[in-house]
């Protein structure tokens, strides 16, 4: 059977260069979108619905954790959200931070700033009127730093400005009043991008396990008659196995072909209950190997028709893609998917969104 996975990167995580690693993103996202793009110490992307994101990345040795990341909706009047995310290890949650930039206090009078606290991550969502001003700041400062108590980061802002002039471009707004970077007179920005409608459809109650894995052991049987090297067949990946009913007599399987230190490949495939001869791969828009129907730490969610995918660039799971698929009743249509191509300790909340739907 299929051996050697180990520690490599699953497929949708080879291509553009990153922390430890490259990713590939998904043929369908970059088709509707271009990919996140790099500009010194930041790094930007948008979405199929032209709803973009600008990150500063983190020092790779950083000790704490800071950095900014500016999202900004496609419609005329959508205004950017800046926010500042502060990672420490803190005795107590701070509930206050002083920012300082180029060494003078930001804002002027180095007033103290509200944050946010879950877990180990204090957030500062900054206000409109501080949001213009940092990033009109931005255009002649170099580092901005956060202090907490117990806890300092820096944030480079070399690359920026870079960043967020790209940003504009892609939402059509160089030259108009609500540019972030270079406005002008011009008040024409042209409207969002519609984003697709996905129409998620609950599956019947899930297969306990005693039902569930005689279907998964049939087509494991099955596949292995027909190429033995298809699947790996070590015992704790076969304990792996899933299997949910789609309705009308249809199995959904999940077999686990192989796994490495943080990552567990899973080939998709929809068969008639117990004829697993006449199992068909499931064919995910940017899915993984021959046949498109391999994902990577996938779940199933059948009381919303949901199978979300993380593939994670190391283990702590601060870079890589994430993403899912919506079970239409029919087939799976991809629902949403981010990246995040370096490895500096960003929350996959924050990644950068490349592709978003509307469910209904």
């Amino acid at each position: 059977m299929r051996r050697g996975a180990g520690n490599k990167l699953p497929d949708r995580l080879k291509g553009v260069a990153f922390g430890v690693g490259v990713v590939l993103l998904p043929a369908l996202a970059l088709a509707a979108t271009p990919e996140p793009k790099t500009f010194r110490d930041w790094m930007a992307g948008c979405d199929n619905g032209k709803t973009c994101t600008a990150l500063s990345l983190p020092p790779e040795a950083a000790e704490t954790i800071a950095y900014l990341r500016i999202e900004r909706a496609a419609a005329p009047e959508s205004a950017p959200r800046l926010v500042l995310r502060l990672r420490g290890e803190w005795k107590k949650p701070p509930t206050t931070v002083q920012l300082k930039l180029d060494g003078s206090p930001f804002p002027p009078g180095g007033k103290p700033l509200p944050v946010s606290s879950d877990g180990d991550v204090a957030t500062l969502t900054f206000s409109a009127e501080d949001t213009a001003a940092l990033i009109e700041a931005a255009r002649k400062a170099t580092k901005l730093v956060v202090t907490a108590p117990g806890g300092t980061g820096s944030i480079s802002l070399a690359g920026s400005v870079a960043a967020m002039l790209w940003i504009d471009e892609q939402q059509g707004r160089i030259g108009t009043p609500t540019a972030l970077i270079r406005k002008g007179a011009n008040a024409t920005v042209p409207p969002a991008p519609a984003l697709p409608v996905v129409t998620a459809a609950p599956t019947p109650p899930i297969l306990d396990m005693k039902a569930a894995a005689p279907q998964a052991r049939l087509l494991r049987a099955e596949l292995t008659k027909r190429n033995p090297d298809a699947c790996e067949d070590d015992p704790d990946l076969v304990e792996s196995d899933s299997a949910w009913p789609l309705g009308n007599k249809r199995i959904l399987v999940a077999l686990a072909c192989s796994r490495g230190a943080y990552n567990l490949s899973s080939s998709f495939f929809i068969m008639p209950e117990n004829e697993p001869a006449k199992a068909a791969p499931v064919r995910f828009p940017g899915g993984e190997g021959h046949d498109g129907n391999e994902l990577t730490n996938a779940s199933f969610d059948p009381r919303t028709g949901h199978l979300a995918f993380f593939a994670k660039g190391r283990g702590i799971g601060d870079c890589g893609v994430s993403g899912g698929y919506a079970w239409t009743g029919e087939r799976f249509e991809q629902a949403e998917l981010a990246t995040m191509g370096e490895c500096r300790g960003i929350a996959p909340d924050d990644w950068i969104t490349l592709y978003r739907s509307r469910s209904r």
